[in-house]
C-alpha cells in the first residue's frame, strides 16, 4: 500500500473496540503492535520498566487523558455505587497509580488536569480546535471532581492552570525536573508529549486501557517516526492530529514528512524549501501552508509556566487514611484502599489479593511423534490455544502455536515443521472431539486458513464469552479481561501476545515464553467464566449461535466483496463537481466567500449576517449540526442553507468513497472486518471500512452501493432483506391480537394501524398518516416520548400525546409490554432477548433522573434490537450451512443490519432464492410470519431495489 492511501491524520489516540485491532500493526502510523513470530524478539528501544538510577524520579499524570482511558478499559455498568454514582474511571485511574508507583517507585507525583477547552489560548487562536469529539459520556458525570477528591485524600498534588492545557502542565515539570536532576516519568495518552522526551524525560504512553503502559525513550520515537522527539511537533504539524482537530497535509503520511524533516532540517527548513518540494504532495503543502504553521503553533508545549506548586510540594506524598476510609467507604471500594495502602507498610495485602496463574514449562516438540505423544497424553482435555500472527495480509499467517494444559505446554513454530509434524497437528487442530479455548476465534480461523489448516472444536473464546458476561464493556483484549476479572496485568507479568514491540532477529525462547504465557491466562479466564456464562445462562449463546457465527464471518471477510473502481472514480468525480457548485452558490447567497466546514465562520453568517432563528446554545455559540440547519432550512428556506446541506451531504459521500477507494486490496475486493463484541444489542458491527455507515435514505447515499459488483464468474450479487423485522418482535412479544392478524394476512402494518387509529378505512390512510404512524411505532419501541414525537412529526405536543393515546386504546397490549418490560427489568436488573441475552442495567434504580430515564429507554429497546441480531445470526447460520449441504458455490459476502448479500454462482440463482427465503424465514419461531424481500442484480444496489 502506498503512504497516499493513508489518512493523512494520526489515528485517534482512544482505542477502538474491533476485531483483533492489537494483533494488527503499522510501523509509521500505529501504536498497537503485535507479538514476534518464533525467530524475533522484543525492541532494544523501549526502555527498561525501572532503570537502575539514584536519581529523585517525578511522576506526572495527565488526568483527563488517564482518566477516559480507564473510564472506557472497564464497565460502567459494574462500577456504580447504591446512590446510582458510576465509579469506573475512578477506580481504574486509582488502580493503574497503584500499579505505576509499585513498579516505577517515584519519589514525587503531581497529577495535571485540563481546563475547558473554551478557556484556552489554543482555543481562542482557533476555534475548531478539539472539535468534532463525541459528547462526554453520562456516565463519565462527576468521576474527574471525585478523582481529585482521592488525590487530595491521597497527599497527591492536583494542578490546572487558566488558559492552557494539561500537557503544558506536564512539560513545565518535566523541564523543572530535568534542570534538578530529577529522572521524569509523564504519563499520557497523548502524542504531544513525545516532543519532551530526553536523557531524563520518558513518557509512559498507554497501549491499551491503563493496564499496558510501556515507557518510551527517544530511540523509540526515533525507530517508530523516524524523527528526533524535539521534531515530533514538526511531523505532526505537516501529518495533522485528528484528535486535536487539526488536519494536515492531504497526502502526506509520517513517512514523507520525516523524509522531508531530515532533509531540511526541522519544519522551518522544510518551509524556507517549499519550493523545492515537487509534485502533488508539494503542491498540497504549498496550499496549506498556513495550516501546518498553526498547527506548529497549537501543538507546541508550553515549558515556562508559572506553577502553583515547587518539586519539593510534590515529594513523597502520605495518604490520610481516614480521609480516604471515608472516601473508599462513599465509593464503596473495597479491596482497592487494601492495595493503596499496602504501598505504604508491606505488600503482603496487595500479593494475597492477586489471583496466580501457573505457567506450565514448555517443551518443543523434536518431531512428529513428540508432539503426537504430548497431543495423546491430554486427548479429550480442554487446551488453550494461542497463535501468533505475521501482520499486514489478508488472514495473517499463523507463524507460531502454543497449547497449554494443566500440567504441560508446547510451542511450535510452524515455519520450522517438515510435513509429518504439520500433520499431526493439523489433524489435532481439525479434530472436533479435542476442544479448545482461544482468545480471537475468528482470526485464529484466518490465520491458519492461510496456511491452509482448519480449525474445529473451539468451545470457547474469552473475547466472546467475556462479552456475553458484560455486553457493555468497551473492550475486550485481554489485558483487560485479566485484570479486571482476575486482576491479573500481563503488562508486569508478562508481554502480552499483540502488543509486543518487534525486531526481526532475537530470542526464540523470550517469543515462545509470551507466548505460552498468553494462552495460560486464556485457560484461566476460560475457566472463570464457565461459572458465569452459566450464571446468566449464556452458554447455549456462546455454544450454538455466537461461536458459529464467527466461523460464517471469517469465511465472509476472505471473500470480500469486488468493488468496480471506475465507477467509484466516476461518482467521485461527480460529487467534485457537485461540491464546487454548491460552495460557488452558497457564497453567491450571501455576496462572499466563507469557510463552509467552520462552525465559527457559520454562525457569524448565519445568526449576525442572515439574522436567522437562533440555534441550540452550546459551548461555542449556537449549533450548526445537521439536524438544527435541517430545522432551520425547512423554518426560513434561504438559499445559502439549501447549498450548504447540499454541500456537506456532498462532502460526506464523497469523503466515504474516497475511505472505501483506500480499503481496496489487490484483489480488487473490500475486506470489512465484522466484530460480535462491539453493539450492546447483539448486533453486528462492521469497520475497516464501516459498510454500516453507507446511507440508504437518500438516492445519492444508495448510488454508493452501486460501486459493489457480482465477481467474474458469478452470476449476480442476492439482497435478503427482512422486512418490519422489529415491528414484528414488537407483536410476538407484547401477544397484541390487531398487530398479530394484520401481519399473519399480509397487510401493510402502518397502513392498518392508521386505519385504526385515525377511524378511516385502509385505502383511505394518507401517506401523511401513514408516515405519523410509522415513526411512531418504531418510536414507541425505543422510548420516544409525546415531546419527541411532536419534535419528530413537527406537531404540537397535545396532537402527539393524543395520538399515542389512540394508538395505545386501539393496541392495548403493546401498552402493557412496554410498561412491564421496564418494570420487570428493575426488578431482575436485567433485560433479555428472546433466545435469553441478557443486558444489566444497574441504571433503573438510580436517583440520577438522567440515568435511570437512559436505562429505561435501553430496557424497552434492547429485548427488540436483541433479538433482531439473534434473528440474523440465525439466518446467517442457516444460510451458510444449507449451501454447504447442497453442495452450491454460491457464498455470503456482506451482512447489514438487517440484510444478508449474496454472490451467486452461475446457475444457482433459483436454488440460492429459495434457500435464503426459506432459511431467514424460519431463523425464529414468532407469532408471526418473517417476511424476507428478494433482490438480485449485477451491482449491490441493483440487487436492494
Amino acid at each position: 500500500m502506498s503512504e497516499t492511501t493513508k489518512p493523512a491524520p494520526f489515528p485517534s489516540e482512544t482505542a477502538v473496540p474491533g476485531d483483533d485491532a492489537a494483533l494488527r500493526f503499522d510501523a509509521a502510523l500505529q501504536d498497537v503492535t503485535v507479538p514476534p513470530p518464533a525467530g524475533r524478539s522484543v525492541s532494544a528501544t523501549e526502555a527498561p520498566v525501572v532503570p537502575l538510577t539514584d536519581q529523585p524520579r517525578l511522576l506526572v499524570l495527565d488526568g483527563h487523558s488517564m482518566a477516559f482511558r480507564a473510564f472506557f478499559a472497564l464497565p460502567a455498568d459494574k462500577f456504580s455505587t447504591a446512590n446510582g454514582q458510576h465509579t469506573n474511571a475512578i477506580h481504574g485511574f486509582t488502580s493503574m497509580l497503584i500499579n505505576l508507583i509499585k513498579e516505577q517507585k517515584p519519589t514525587h507525583i503531581a497529577v495535571a488536569f485540563d481546563v475547558s477547552d473554551d478557556t484556552t489560548h489554543r482555543k481562542a487562536e482557533y476555534s475548531d480546535y478539539k472539535g468534532g469529539r463525541n459528547e462526554t459520556p453520562r456516565e463519565m458525570s462527576g468521576q474527574i471532581d471525585l478523582i481529585d477528591k482521592v488525590m487530595g485524600a491521597w497527599g497527591i498534588k492536583t494542578i490546572k492552570m487558566p488558559g492552557y492545557e494539561a500537557d503544558d502542565i506536564l512539560a513545565t515539570l518535566a523541564t523543572m525536573g530535568e534542570k534538578a536532576g530529577y529522572e521524569v516519568l509523564l504519563v499520557t495518552g497523548d502524542r504531544d508529549a513525545f516532543q519532551l522526551i530526553t536523557d531524563n524525560v520518558f513518557v509512559l504512553y498507554p497501549r491499551k486501557g491503563v493496564s499496558d503502559i510501556p515507557r518510551l525513550d527517544a530511540a523509540a520515537i526515533q525507530e517508530k517516526y523516524f524523527v528526533t522527539p524535539p521534531q515530533y511537533s514538526d511531523l505532526a504539524a505537516l501529518v495533522g492530529e485528528s484528535s486535536d482537530n487539526l488536519p494536515g497535509v492531504p497526502g502526506v503520511g509520517p513517512k514523507t514528512a520525516a523524509k522531508w524533516i531530515n532533509l531540511y532540517g526541522g519544519l522551518e527548513g522544510v518551509l524556507e524549501h517549499l519550493d523545492a518540494i515537487g509534485g502533488k504532495v508539494g503542491d498540497a503543502l504549498r496550499e496549506n501552508v498556513e495550516d501546518v504553521r498553526r498547527n506548529r503553533r497549537l501543538n507546541r508545549l508550553h515549558t515556562d509556566l508559572e506553577l502553583p506548586v515547587t518539586l519539593d510540594d510534590l515529594a513523597e506524598p502520605r495518604p490520610d487514611e481516614a480521609a480516604l476510609e471515608q472516601l473508599f467507604d462513599e465509593l464503596e471500594f473495597k479491596t482497592i484502599r487494601a492495595r493503596l495502602f499496602a504501598l505504604y507498610s508491606s505488600e503482603d495485602l496487595e500479593l494475597a489479593e492477586r489471583e496466580t496463574i501457573s505457567t506450565p514449562a514448555f517443551a518443543t516438540p523434536a518431531d512428529a511423534a513428540e508432539l503426537a505423544g504430548f497431543l495423546a497424553t491430554g486427548a479429550g482435555q480442554r487446551s488453550a490455544v494461542a497463535i501468533d500472527l505475521v501482520p499486514g495480509r489478508i488472514g495473517e499467517d499463523a507463524a507460531a502455536i502454543a497449547i497449554v494444559r494443566d500440567d504441560a505446554a508446547v510451542y511450535i513454530d510452524l515455519a520450522g515443521q517438515d510435513a509429518d509434524a504439520e500433520n499431526v497437528l493439523a489433524d489435532w487442530l481439525r479434530d472436533d472431539k479435542s476442544p479448545k479455548v482461544m482468545h480471537g476465534y475468528k482470526a485464529a480461523l484466518k490465520a491458519l486458513s492461510s496456511r491452509g489448516l482448519g480449525l474445529e472444536g473451539v468451545v470457547d473464546d474469552t473475547s466472546i464469552s467475556g462479552y456475553l458476561i458484560q455486553p457493555d464493556r468497551r473492550t475486550y483484549e485481554l489485558a483487560e479481561l485479566a485484570q479486571h476479572h482476575l486482576n491479573i496485568s500481563l503488562s508486569t507479568e508478562t508481554a502480552k501476545a499483540g502488543q509486543l514491540e518487534l525486531s526481526f532477529d532475537g530470542d526464540d525462547a523470550a517469543a515462545a515464553d509470551a507466548l505460552v504465557r498468553v494462552a495460560a491466562v486464556v485457560q484461566a479466564l476460560s475457566r472463570y467464566f464457565e461459572s458465569e456464562l452459566t450464571e446468566r445462562k449464556a452458554a447455549d449463546l456462546l455454544s450454538t449461535l455466537e461461536l458459529p457465527v464467527s466461523r460464517v464471518l471469517a469465511d465472509m471477510e476472505l471473500a470480500g466483496i469486488a468493488i468496480d473502481l471506475p465507477h467509484l472514480d466516476e461518482q467521485l468525480a461527480d460529487l467534485a463537481k457537485v461540491i464546487d457548485n454548491a460552495q460557488e452558490l452558497a457564497f453567491a447567497a450571501i455576496g462572499h466567500e466563507v469557510n463552509l466546514g467552520s462552525p465559527k465562520q457559520l454562525q457569524t453568517v448565519l445568526f449576525e449576517e442572515l439574522q436567522l432563528p437562533k440555534t441550540k446554545k452550546i459551548k461555542s455559540g449556537y449549533t450548526t449540526d445537521a439536524a438544527s440547519l435541517k430545522n432551520l432550512l425547512e423554518k426560513t428556506g434561504h438559499e445559502f442553507l439549501v447549498q450548504l446541506m447540499a454541500h456537506r451531504e456532498s462532502a460526506k459521500l464523497s469523503q466515504m468513497l474516497e475511505t472505501l477507494k483506500k480499503s481496496v486490496t489487490e484483489d480488487g475486493r473490500i475486506h470489512t472486518t465484522y466484530a460480535q463484541n462491539v453493539a450492546a444489542t447483539g448486533r453486528i458491527s462492521s469497520n475497516n471500512p464501516n459498510l454500516q455507515n453507507i446511507p440508504i435514505r437518500s438516492e445519492e447515499g444508495r448510488r454508493v452501493r452501486g460501486i459493489f459488483v457480482v465477481s467474474d464468474g458469478y452470476e449476480c450479487l442476492l439482497s435478503a432483506d427482512y422486512s418490519q423485522i422489529e415491528m414484528r418482535i414488537m407483536a410476538h412479544l407484547s401477544g397484541d391480537a390487531g398487530l398479530i392478524q394484520a401481519y399473519k394476512e399480509g397487510e401493510d402494518l402502518h397502513r392498518f394501524v392508521g386505519s385504526n387509529i385515525f377511524h378511516v378505512p385502509t385505502e383511505e390512510v394518507t401517506s401523511a398518516m401513514r408516515s405519523k404512524v410509522k415513526a411512531m411505532s418504531y418510536g414507541l419501541a425505543y422510548g420516544l416520548t409525546s415531546f419527541g414525537l411532536s419534535k419528530q412529526l413537527e406537531i404540537s405536543v397535545d396532537e402527539a400525546r393524543t395520538l399515542m393515546k389512540d394508538y395505545f386504546d386501539r393496541f392495548g397490549a403493546v401498552r402493557d409490554y412496554l410498561r412491564g418490560v421496564v418494570d420487570q427489568a428493575r426488578i431482575d436488573g436485567y433485560t433479555a432477548t428472546i433466545e435469553g441475552r441478557r443486558r444489566y442495567l444497574p441504571d433503573l434504580t438510580s436517583t440520577d433522573r438522567q440515568l435511570r430515564e437512559n436505562a429505561e429507554r435501553i430496557a424497552l429497546n434492547s429485548p427488540i434490537q436483541g433479538s433482531a441480531a439473534d434473528i440474523i445470526k440465525r439466518a446467517m447460520l442457516g444460510v451458510h450451512n444449507e449451501l454447504q449441504v447442497q453442495g452450491l458455490k454460491s457464498r455470503m459476502l456482506l451482512q447489514v443490519h438487517d440484510e444478508l448479500v449474496l454472490e451467486v454462482a452461475t446457475g444457482e440463482r433459483e436454488a440460492v432464492e429459495r434457500l435464503v427465503t426459506e432459511q431467514m424465514g424460519s431463523a425464529a419461531d414468532l407469532s408471526v410470519p418473517l417476511d424476507v424481500q428478494i433482490g438480485v442484480g449485477t451491482t449491490w444496489y441493483e440487487a436492494g431495489h
